[in-house]
């Protein structure tokens, strides 16, 4: 049997729950609609209908189930977005569409009520309830054919006419590069632009010049460091340029190299040379590479 505490336990993390799935669903907004569709966007069964957006304006998952959708203030429970549909839970800042096509039975997503294009269209979403009101919009009579009306930001900002119809994606895309245009604006000529990148190549070759020198002097110091530690291991002194040389140093000695290497050095060339070689005997004949062994006398 459960007693009082449990019980009491129990009750707070139900109101609890309850609570957060309120909150959940109240940062839902009513996003983006269009009355009047025509040839524009067309739903699962490739009709053309009016149709609501509705955007997650908060960083966790939020499940629409049990929540009501209408278009008539005196009766918030018009349409109940139905449970057990895994597609009614709308993800961090994204967006959900329902047709307002008066079919219901065509899925969750299809509501039971239409848009008037000749008149006012009041939109209202409602909590599981059925009575919290999470959001509203009055559309207002005269829409454009294929001319959306929505938040000129998602979730939130003033309700406009759009240049552009966006369902089931943000109201604002970004299509177009503001520093290209800026460029474009104040150097017709790309004259700005010429010189921007030559400095860019130029600073990075100045850059590979400077890394270069450096890895080269710390090459040189370590060989200077190695030569100094072999000399006093053997007693002789290094001299403090040792590693510095001039360039005319290293080309005499080479100098020196090849005018030796005459004398010093075979002529290589592609004639093969055969030299006899003079021996007292010939190994042909030799009785020690004979198979037989010379008879002993006993």
């Amino acid at each position: 049997m459960i007693n009082k505490k449990t019980g009491f336990l129990l009750l707070l993390m139900s109101l609890f729950t309850l609570g957060v799935q309120a909150q959940k669903t109240s940062t839902v907004k009513l996003n983006e609609v269009l009355v009047i569709n025509e040839d524009n966007f067309v739903d699962d069964y490739g009709k053309r209908q009016p149709w609501i957006e509705l955007y997650n304006n908060s960083p966790g998952t939020v499940d629409l189930r049990g929540c009501f959708l209408t278009n008539d203030k005196n009766n918030p429970k018009m349409y109940m977005i139905p449970k057990g549909d895994v597609l009614t839970k709308i993800p961090p800042r994204q967006h959900a569409l329902f047709w307002a096509d008066g079919e219901p039975q065509r899925g969750t997503f299809h509501l039971n009520f239409e848009l008037i294009p000749d008149q006012d269209n009041y939109i209202g979403l409602y909590d599981s309830d059925g009575a919290t009101l999470i959001d509203e919009i009055l559309i207002p009579a005269g829409q454009t054919p294929d001319v959306s009306y929505g938040l000129n930001m998602d979730g939130t900002g003033d309700w406009v006419v759009l240049d552009r119809v966006t369902p089931n994606t943000n109201n604002v895309t970004l299509d177009t590069n503001e520093k290209i245009e800026n460029f474009q604006r104040n150097d017709e000529a790309g004259v700005g632009m010429t010189i921007t990148a030559m400095c860019v190549v130029f600073l990075g070759l100045l850059c590979l010049f400077l890394i270069f020198k450096g890895i080269g002097k710390a090459a040189v110091s370590a060989s200077k460091r190695r030569a100094q530690r072999s000399a006093t291991k053997a007693g002789e002194v290094v001299a403090a340029n040792a590693g510095e040389e001039s360039g005319e140093i290293f080309a005499a000695i080479a100098t020196a190299l090849y005018e030796m290497s005459d004398d010093n050095h075979d002529i290589e060339s592609t004639v093969l040379t055969i030299r006899k070689v003079q021996r007292s005997y010939s190994p042909w004949s030799s009785k020690i590479y004979t198979l037989r062994q010379a008879p002993q006398k006993k």
